[in-house]
């Protein structure tokens, strides 16, 4: 079944930026804006995740709520697989540069699992996740586990970087926005 939603992850600490990522500006709108435009240019239902407590700038994009405990990435995707009840995509705000063909891309993959390794790196929470895995993923946050070896032993198939070039560079596609510093490079 191919996925319909994008779930934009938004309920970080943002220990290093110092400030919610979601609201930071880039190029003059909140890095949350970009990603909803890349959900909604790729046909899928933006919709953010995050915790109650988190700061969200102002936008007209539905919010689900995500458990305030445990403090882990894989707490918001296993409690947006339980209320879609379907495969999503997800999409960390805090990759500005992720264009919609990809999430597109994502979206008809026919694997339960699938993340994207480009530029170097695993980018376990940028993928399609199937329901199935919502026990193993909040199993997972609660024992603290690392996400990529969490998404690794769920036998995730990987999107590469030959894949992702039909999308444009890898290097920049999948530019995180950790710091301050990361704005200038986005």
């Amino acid at each position: 079944m191919e996925a319909r939603v994008a779930v934009i992850l938004a309920g970080g600490r943002s220990r290093r930026m110092g400030t919610p990522k979601a609201g930071v500006l880039l190029d003059g709108r909140p890095l949350l804006a970009h990603a909803v435009a890349a959900a909604q240019d790729a046909g899928l239902r933006p919709v953010v995740v995050a915790k109650d407590d988190s700061a969200l700038p102002a936008l007209p994009v539905e919010r689900w709520r995500e458990p305030a405990a445990p403090r882990h990435p894989l707490t918001g995707v296993a409690a947006a697989l339980r209320r879609a009840a379907a495969p999503v995509v997800v999409l960390p705000v805090d990759l500005p540069g992720v264009p919609a063909g990809l999430l597109a891309a994502l979206a008809a993959r026919p694997e339960p699992l699938v993340v994207v390794r480009g530029a170097g790196r695993l980018h376990p929470l940028l993928g399609r996740f199937g329901p199935e895995h919502a026990d193993a993923l909040e199993r997972a946050a609660d024992a603290g586990a690392p996400v990529v070896t969490t998404v690794e032993a769920l036998g995730a198939a990987v999107l590469g970087d030959d894949e992702l070039r039909v999308h444009g560079d890898p290097a920049v596609l999948l530019r995180n926005v950790n710091r301050p510093e990361d704005l200038p490079a986005a």
